[in-house]
């Protein structure tokens, strides 16, 4: 069986944990998320604390088993804390602009950027160089920082670009006579 799937999930105050047949809702200060259940794992609720195991012996139904363990995990974190994924933009003249749910970037194109957050993302610019996207889906959170990374990804010559925060950009050598 998988190791992370023997750990039990701990479901803190305030938040709300339904389970049904084929999906589980979890509900918190920060929204609400649903997961379709798979039919090799059992889950089991007890004391607030969600057990998964698998159904079988094989090695699918173990996998599962630590798979929608940790996806649970990431749903009860994200209605209660949430997730943030910082990125910096390293070029000159680089800027963004957060306004409402649309984020706006001047990365060096002869046309601004726009991008509309989908509901249940946030995004803040706090410097404009410095965007923090948030929200309860850790999922969605990445795919949107992601998908902003991807307009401008950093060149490994002079390191220009957008970039995760965390992220160590190699630079390259440029070419001798």
């Amino acid at each position: 069986m998988s190791r992370v799937g023997k750990q039990a999930v701990a479901i803190p105050q305030g938040v709300e944990v339904a389970l049904q047949a084929e999906s589980i809702s979890v509900k918190g200060a920060l929204g609400a998320l649903n997961l379709t259940l798979n039919p090799l794992v059992k889950v089991e609720s007890a004391d607030n604390k969600l057990s998964f195991t698998p159904v079988n012996d094989s090695r699918d139904a173990s996998a599962m088993s630590g798979t929608m363990r940790q996806l649970v995990n990431n749903m009860v974190n994200g209605v209660s804390k949430g997730f943030e994924k910082k990125l910096n933009l390293i070029g000159v003249g680089y800027k963004a602009a957060a306004q409402g749910n649309k984020l706006n970037l001047a990365v060096g194109y002869s046309h601004p950027v726009n991008f509309d957050m989908p509901e249940g993302i946030t995004v803040v610019t706090p410097t404009p160089t410095e965007i923090v996207i948030k929200g309860a889906d850790r999922q969605r959170v990445g795919q949107i920082a992601s998908e902003v990374r991807a307009v401008r990804p950093p060149e490994p010559y002079k390191g220009k670009g957008i970039r995760y925060a965390d992220e160590k950009v190699v630079i390259k050598e440029t070419k001798k006579k």
